[in-house]
């Protein structure tokens, strides 16, 4: 068996390459820099920040935020290659993550995943061409007594069904939540500077699952 070398000293960048993250970008994670003893610390943040501003977190953008943030590239690399919500390539704008804990498993959570895959034409940490969604399996998504469940962006879908996966993929809302996100990241603002909520089917983690009885 071979493995593949990555020489994580030296990541590719096109020369003169444009900067990638804007300097609103900069500015919210700097504001993290309080937060922390040191500046390292605040690189979780900074890679959400940055991946929801790109989409993705590539050589250059791993780059950019260690400079930023003042340590090595390698230590960011070693980060993003850790965590698998990290997506070093392009990424959908919607994320779909399915549970694949034992109990998702037992409730028929591969024929769920099988579903997802014959809808989409692709595979685990696979891309859709138009690039709407990704694709990816989660060891367990904290809501085994819903199984199997799986997430669309921050939407959770509880007790899904195989015969579900068309008429959930195919609803362009099927990303929205009604609940403002933690002001960590900012809560949607509408015009009137209050927080952004929509009005149908539930709260954070309890929107009704399209398997479950009403």
């Amino acid at each position: 068996m071979a493995w593949k070398t990555i020489n994580r000293n030296e990541p590719v960048i096109a020369e003169n390459a444009p900067p990638l993250l804007s300097e609103a970008v900069r500015e919210k994670i700097r504001s993290f820099f309080s937060r922390y003893p040191v500046r390292r610390a605040a690189l979780l943040p900074a890679l959400r920040i940055a991946q929801e501003a790109l989409g993705h977190l590539n050589w250059q953008a791993q780059k950019e935020i260690a400079d930023l943030l003042e340590i090595p590239a390698p230590q960011v690399f070693d980060v993003v290659s850790f965590y698998s919500h990290f997506w070093p390539d392009g990424r959908g704008r919607k994320l779909i993550v399915l549970c694949r804990s034992l109990a998702c498993d037992v409730m028929g959570g591969d024929a769920v995943a099988e579903a997802i895959r014959t809808h989409l034409g692709i595979g685990d940490r696979g891309t859709t061409p138009d690039g709407r969604y990704s694709f990816m399996l989660e060891e367990c998504l904290g809501a085994c007594e819903h199984a199997p469940c799986m997430l669309i962006n921050e939407r959770l879908y509880r007790c899904v069904r195989p015969e579900d996966v068309p008429r959930i993929l195919a609803d362009p809302d099927n990303d929205k939540v009604d609940f403002p996100r933690s002001d960590l990241y900012d809560a949607p603002q509408g015009s009137d500077g209050a927080t952004g909520r929509r009005s149908d089917e539930g709260q954070a983690g309890g929107v009704r699952g399209v398997g479950e009885a009403s």
